[in-house]
């Protein structure tokens, strides 16, 4: 049983150890703890200027690397596109900045933008895949043997017919010459617009050399619930990917350009699959003048043969290699 001595002892005790704890922090520790306080605060000072000022310094040598990319750029692009007819397809929502910003550096590359489609949500989604499926079997016998040959066989999916028409149609020439569409070509682009599964902005003029994908950045997060359930590699980004890749494989020169990646979108896919990655350029951070500036670079360099990956993530390349005015041959 608890008495009372019990409890006199115990707060002896705690007034003790109080009294013993103030002696010693007024006292011998005092200065100790004092000094240690003191040297860490000032080392936590030190560290803290330190950072400030190396990142004052990086931020400057970025904004001067910035400001000589976008003062050369002018004369890094210039007639890099020379005599090429470009066609633009937006294959997801784009902004107005980043299309007109692009457009501009193909403009002052010298090349011609002959077309300006931008695909419809039935070209991914799962809930259009029937209707897909019944379009790319139709257009299956319309595409011309000679343009799709060892591209497109009797295994072929939707994805990849449909791929296979859409490029048909921005780049098949007629036999009598290169500026005018083949029949097969102007059969495609009726057909793929009278069923809704791409939009003209802009009637295309001419037979393409080579197509841009350009890209907005939406990832396969941004999918319904049922396309995520639906085939991957004919609905969503599976689709898309298809797309980049047969329109490489059909064309000869297809580069696909959006802001800078993450996880989910279309360049993330196709720099993710070694066959897409060695078919199709990809350029990342066009939301910024110099990913702009490479977009025309990139179209310039795969047409004269050299695939890459371009942007300032790990494991891109920064700039293609330099390709000289007229080294560009058109068509691939």
């Amino acid at each position: 049983m608890i008495d009372f001595r019990y409890h006199l002892v115990s707060l002896i005790s705690v007034f003790l150890a109080l009294a013993v704890g103030i002696i010693l922090g007024a006292g011998p520790l005092q200065g100790t703890l004092g000094d240690q306080l003191t040297e860490q605060v000032d080392a936590l000072r030190t560290e803290r200027n330190t950072l400030r000022e190396e990142l004052g310094e990086a931020q400057t040598t970025a904004q001067d690397q910035r400001r000589f990319i976008e003062s050369a750029g002018d004369q890094l692009v210039a007639g890099s596109l020379a005599g090429m007819n470009v066609a633009v397809v937006e294959v997801d929502e784009v902004s107005d900045a980043n299309r007109k910003a692009v457009l501009d550096q193909l403009e002052a590359a010298d090349g011609t933008v002959v077309a300006q489609e931008r695909l419809a949500a039935s070209w991914t989604s799962a809930d259009e895949l029937t209707m897909r499926e019944t379009v790319a079997e139709g257009l299956r016998d319309k595409l011309p043997a000679d343009a799709v040959e060892g591209v497109i066989d009797e295994d072929s999916g939707p994805a990849e017919l449909l791929a296979a028409s859409l490029t048909v149609a921005l780049t098949d020439p007629a036999p009598a010459g290169p500026t005018a569409f083949s029949d097969a070509a102007l059969e495609q682009q009726h057909l793929l617009e009278q069923v809704g599964l791409v939009e003209q902005v802009a009637e295309p003029s001419a037979p393409a050399d080579a197509i841009l994908l350009l890209s907005g950045g939406a990832t396969g997060a941004d999918e319904d619930e049922q396309t995520q359930d639906a085939d991957p590699e004919q609905t969503g980004m599976g689709a898309l990917a298809a797309l980049a890749g047969t329109s490489a494989e059909v064309a000869g020169t297809s580069v696909v350009a959006g802001p800078t990646t993450k996880d989910g979108d279309l360049i993330a896919t196709i720099r993710a699959e070694d066959r897409l990655a060695d078919l199709v350029s990809t350029v990342s951070g066009v939301e910024q003048t110099t990913g702009q500036i490479v977009v025309p670079l990139a179209i310039a360099a795969q047409d004269a043969g050299a695939v890459d990956q371009y942007g300032f993530e790990d494991g891109a390349s920064v700039l293609p290699p330099v390709v000289e005015q007229g080294e560009t041959q058109g068509n691939g």
